[in-house]
């Protein structure tokens, strides 16, 4: 039975995609921050971990709780919007987004390499992307997400001769969300129906692309 592991599970594409794996019959580690909501009503083989990802000790207690269990997609979804340009919030979008993902896939990338699939994803945004930015704004979320972004390309090229892991970023598309609000374009169902079937395609070779849901690539 292969696994897929989700940080940040609790609500929107984090919830729907430990929904649609566990129809799929996969089995999902779900992490979450605050208990109650739609996750503990899941169906399946679910395993769910209360966590903050900014907590160090907290992630590498998770580890030692899983061991060496194999885990053939891992996917970082937990992050932050970040509205405000006062310094201590923006550094800790910084904390949420871009290094949070950085020590939760240190922690368990020997794990993804013992299993078939062999893939890390993190969930990311065309609003990271330097060559996408036409509107400006933005400032915290953009930063946050390029700077995830050069994590994960970086990550692409060391855990692939490590471990032999395959690292892709992610771009969901507008997705109607809490954090995005009613102008979007697709729903979460929609959004996530996209990126399995972008993951399922995945190969070496792809290690360091950015993806939406559809498959389209985006420029850094």
């Amino acid at each position: 039975m292969p696994t897929l592991f989700v940080a940040g599970a609790s609500r929107g594409i984090g919830l729907e995609l430990a929904r649609q794996y566990l129809i799929e019959g996969w089995k999902v580690h779900a992490t979450y921050r605050t208990p109650g909501g739609e996750l503990e009503q899941l169906q399946g083989d679910v395993h769910l971990h209360q966590l903050d990802v900014t907590d160090q000790a907290a992630i590498k207690q998770l580890k030692q709780q899983l061991g060496n269990e194999s885990i053939d997609i891992l996917f970082h979804n937990a992050g932050v919007y970040g509205h405000t340009t006062d310094e201590t919030a923006w550094l800790e979008s910084f904390r949420i987004n871009t290094v949070a993902p950085f020590h939760l896939i240190s922690t368990f990338a020997e794990n993804v390499g013992m299993s078939k699939h062999k893939i890390v994803t993190a969930m990311s945004s065309k609003m990271g992307s330097m060559s996408d930015n036409g509107s400006g704004g933005s400032y915290v979320y953009r930063s946050t997400k390029a700077a995830l972004n050069a994590v994960m390309k970086s990550f692409s090229i060391d855990l692939a001769q490590e471990y032999g892991v395959t690292v892709v970023v992610m771009h969901p598309g507008w997705v109607l969300t809490d954090m995005t609000g009613p102008g979007a374009l697709i729903s979460t169902t929609e959004s996530v129906k996209g990126i399995r079937k972008v993951l399922e395609g995945i190969t070496p070779a792809d290690a360091g692309r950015f993806y939406d849901y559809t498959g389209q690539e985006i420029g850094w």
